[in-house]
């Protein structure tokens, strides 16, 4: 990370030539606007579609939150917001796993109370093991390791546990939905672990590049994770006959 000093007035704002800030700026702006259209959008579709569009837009509410503090953060000081993404991904990810929950109770999947826990206790295990490694001194490479386990027991148990059962009885809008997140929390999560190698562990990626790539991974697995869910709710309900 690079030192920064605030000198002068003018380097406490936004300015054209810092792109990270710009990207922490636009970003922020798009999960506010992104939680205005879910929960504005949750009264046009059927009923097991619209906590799934509440939750979503939650997700972008607190992202939204807290993008505005980590867009100040850099601005002024240029250094990596660890602290608030944790924080940031501490709420919005078990939201995520809720709402994956609630699409497969949609999809009528032979599921117990269990499999939500188990997706959560993974979530959990991703997160602390990866905040304690990039915060603590020494133990980097452990809390990569063992936040990756938490990451593989989550894929286990949705491409080969409990939750992994989509009954054949739900509607294509419902399977796509459930497919797409998968999709997100296989390939667009893999982000996250790779941004943590190649700029924690070994430095290979600047504090610039990191942030821009973790901006874009956010507004991926958030925003355009919960408008695949929205879009399927749009399908779903048209097909039933509810839209007109």
């Amino acid at each position: 990370m690079s030192s920064f000093k605030v000198d002068e007035p003018w380097q406490a704002f936004l300015t054209q030539s810092d792109g990270v800030a710009v990207s922490f700026w636009i970003i922020s702006i798009a999960m506010i606007a992104a939680t205005v259209f879910f929960f504005a959008e949750a009264s046009t579709v059927k009923d097991h579609w619209r906590t799934s569009l509440h939750v979503g837009g939650l997700v972008t509410l607190v992202a939204g939150v807290h993008y505005m503090y980590m867009r100040e953060y850099w601005v002024q000081l240029h250094k990596s917001p660890v602290v608030y993404r944790y924080i940031d991904w501490s709420i919005t990810v078990p939201m995520q796993m809720i709402e994956f929950n609630l699409i497969l109770k949609a999809a009528k999947a032979p599921i117990s109370s269990g499999g939500f826990w188990r997706l959560l206790v993974g979530t959990i295990m991703m997160l602390t093991f990866g905040y304690i490694g990039e915060t603590t001194p020494g133990f980097g490479w452990p809390g990569f390791i063992l936040g990756l386990c938490g990451w593989a027991f989550i894929l286990f148990e949705i491409f080969a546990g409990e939750s992994s059962k989509a009954s054949g009885n739900c509607s294509e809008a419902v399977k796509k939905s459930f497919s797409n997140m998968r999709l997100i929390v296989s390939l667009g999560w893999s982000i996250y672990p790779l941004g943590y190698f190649l700029g924690f562990l070994t430095g290979v990626a600047s504090a610039v590049f990191l942030n821009v790539v973790y901006n874009i991974a956010d507004l991926v697995n958030k925003i355009c994770f919960v408008l695949a869910c929205w879009s399927c709710a749009k399908e779903d309900s048209e097909k039933s006959g509810l839209l007109a």
